[in-house]
């Protein structure tokens, strides 16, 4: 899977209209933006593209308001805030229809370098089933189609994979350019030794990534809720923690698949338990892998995490995904810290695959030390699976 896409910096842009599919899925909280990463993520192209003297039509979905209008869920707190952010305004288009007179006539009165913000796509209920018409409207606004949305970059939707049919010219922005690089080269070619490790809740989720990259690593790492269908699946007992009964022999032939690929396979040596879900529950670390009948894992014990951090210490590569415990409880946050502290000390390129990981380590202090954070949870994933990402197929090769 190699991507050799166009980027803005083949282009010429000065004086084009140039559509470019963000991601603005930022979490709102009485119209106030709590988290700004991924207007900080979109910067870098859209300043470019000014600089470049380009018309810019910024787009992005926000939320799921499920093909209406729903004033909560408008991008205007967006326009507001990059207008600041760029020290420059971004005018707002109000159109329900995303594609309406008011964004129509912005774009005919903008100058070089000038920006408008089109409404929420999924106001429009054909965004998300990818349907002709609205791929068409958003292409007749521009001459120059850029995605900058890995976030996004797994669904085919008409402004990320549909607007593409209808634009002579389509292209990648640097956050996507980017993520290619490091999700790319980490999976294709790893510095070695590459260690992958893998928490959050469910096996499910990860099946295929747990697949593929057996083909890749040379360790791999299970922590998380996921580990417990693991540990069942080598006779230990889980008591009431997360535990996926009908993936017990798919995680018996993960195992056996790491063992006949030479894959070290790391799983909990101990565990931190406690009698009930609740932040103020109190932890008690197990002598062993087992969990005592009324009790569920929360979080790995110390005696795991310094096994995971000595592998990750000892790695050129590292990519992980899915939290170890319960980090939102500060009692079961210790396996996930201990985690991206030793990322962060690592020499490595270390990688993290968005989501929950992506917070945890923002939150927890780590996120300057690390090479690269995902933007995308999901799109991560599908990339780390080895599929191919439909936003990303669409755009011109080099």
């Amino acid at each position: 899977m190699k991507f050799n896409k166009k980027t803005i910096e083949d282009i010429q842009v000065k004086g084009k209209k140039v559509l470019v599919r963000c991601d603005f899925n930022v979490p709102l909280k009485d119209g106030v933006i709590t988290d700004e990463n991924r207007l900080v993520g979109a910067l870098p192209t859209i300043k470019y593209l000014m600089e470049k003297g380009a018309k810019i039509i910024l787009c992005s979905h926000l939320g799921k308001p499920k093909g209406e209008p729903k004033p909560e869920l408008s991008l205007l707190p967006v326009a507001k805030r990059l207008s600041e952010m760029l020290g420059k305004e971004v005018v707002f288009a109000k159109d329900d229809n995303v594609v309406g007179d008011n964004a129509k006539k912005a774009i005919a009165e903008m100058k070089d370098g000038g920006l408008v913000l089109l409404e929420n796509t999924r106001y429009r209920k054909e965004e998300t089933k990818n349907i002709e018409d609205f791929s068409k409207e958003l292409a007749s606004l521009c001459d120059v189609f850029v995605n900058d949305a890995f976030g996004t970059a797994h669904r085919a939707h008409c402004s990320t994979v549909g607007v593409t049919k209808f634009v002579d010219t389509s292209v990648c922005g640097y956050l996507i350019q980017k993520e290619l690089k490091f999700l790319g080269d980490a999976v294709e070619n790893p510095v070695r030794p590459f260690v992958a490790i893998l928490g959050g809740a469910k096996v499910s989720d990860k099946i295929n990534v747990i697949n593929n990259l057996l083909e890749k690593v040379d360790t791999l790492i299970i922590g998380g809720g996921m580990a417990y269908t693991f540990l069942k699946a080598q006779g230990y007992s889980v008591g009431t923690s997360l535990l996926e009964a009908d993936k017990v022999e798919y995680a018996k032939e993960m195992m056996k698949k790491a063992e006949e690929k030479g894959v070290k396979f790391l799983l909990p040596l101990d565990i931190v338990v406690a009698d009930k879900f609740s932040p103020d529950a109190t932890p008690i670390v197990t002598e062993d892998q087992n969990v005592k009948d009324d009790y569920m894992g929360l979080d790995m014990g110390p005696r795991t995490t310094e096994l995971f951090a000595k592998a990750i210490k000892d790695a050129k590569t590292v990519i992980w995904n899915g939290p170890m415990g319960v980090f939102e409880f500060e009692n079961f946050a210790k396996g996930t810290f201990k985690v991206a502290e030793a990322m962060a000390d690592s020499d490595a390129t270390t990688i993290i695959g968005g989501g929950d990981s992506a917070a945890a380590v923002n939150q927890l202090g780590f996120g300057e030390k690390m090479t690269h954070i995902s933007t995308g949870g999901g799109a991560s994933l599908e990339f780390l699976e080895g599929k191919e990402l439909p936003g990303i197929v669409a755009l011109n090769d080099k």
